[in-house]
């Protein structure tokens, strides 16, 4: 038997938001997209979550992503999301979330982000919780900007591949391992390792996880994570028991205030 690890989603599975969406406005600040880019992105996480587990709907969002991207500074990027961690994503942690990261690695098990995410968000994130090992979306880089590639997109099966990859390297047991989503759109995630488990999981996800058995946690208590050191055990995972996407949605939240605000005014 080889060693076991845990396969967290991140994006309403481990925070309480979309890890992209979080960072919209200070894109949109520094001009890195425009309100034209907002609309387009709100439409396009709209699809996958509507659609995600279609092929076609996931190449269409990686396209999508790969153009919206073209062109940015990638230390840009990474000074933004530096920057505005701790005000855009550490408020947004769910306290469940954190302790089951907590006991796993108490247990032994490496503990792992898979997100569909840029990696440039997605390892910061997984340092805040103390996670340094991240399975993300990677763009292609030429002379300090993305170049409008995607060298790896992890979505879908994508994921699967990641894990798989990772697995072989550490000597992972996937079917002693375990895995956390709350989108129908990682069920190849999920039934990957042994231990699957549906968090706050969306309709389609909900109904899989009753067919097959599966755990579902419900995590309702975003709290930052100075606070839930503080006062831990903040909530018992135990208690959230009742039996969890993609990053290219950028700024729908702030966009659809800054439109009801001019509506308001005008």
């Amino acid at each position: 038997m080889g060693r076991s690890a845990a396969f967290f989603d991140l994006d309403k599975t481990v925070i309480a938001k979309s890890s992209a969406l979080a960072f919209g406005r200070p894109f949109y600040r520094d001009g890195l997209i425009t309100r034209r880019d907002v609309v387009k992105s709100a439409y396009a996480q709209l699809m996958f979550r509507l659609g995600g587990t279609d092929e076609q709907t996931m190449a269409r969002t990686r396209d999508y992503l790969a153009a919206l991207c073209k062109g940015w500074p990638v230390e840009q990027v990474r000074q933004i999301v530096a920057e505005t961690l701790h005000e855009l994503i550490n408020p947004y942690v769910y306290a469940e979330a954190a302790a089951l990261i907590e006991e796993h690695q108490a247990a032994g098990r490496d503990v792992v982000l898979v997100s569909a995410s840029g990696e440039e968000m997605v390892r910061p994130i997984g340092e805040l919780l103390g996670i340094t090992d991240i399975i993300a979306t990677r763009m292609a880089v030429e002379d300090g900007r993305y170049s409008g590639e995607i060298e790896f997109y992890a979505a879908g099966q994508s994921k699967v591949d990641g894990v798989t990859e990772l697995a072989a390297e550490r000597g992972y047991d996937l079917a002693e391992s375990y895995a956390y989503s709350d989108s129908v759109s990682d069920r190849p995630l999920l039934e990957c390792v042994g231990h699957p488990t549906a968090v706050n999981p969306d309709r389609a996800l909900r109904k899989l996880a009753t067919e097959n058995a599966w755990p579902v946690l419900e995590f309702r208590h975003p709290i930052p994570v100075g606070r839930r050191l503080r006062e831990r055990p903040a909530v018992p995972v135990a208690a959230a028991a009742i039996g969890v996407g993609v990053g290219v949605a950028i700024g729908i939240a702030w966009y659809g205030r800054h439109r009801r605000t001019r509506t308001a005014t005008a």
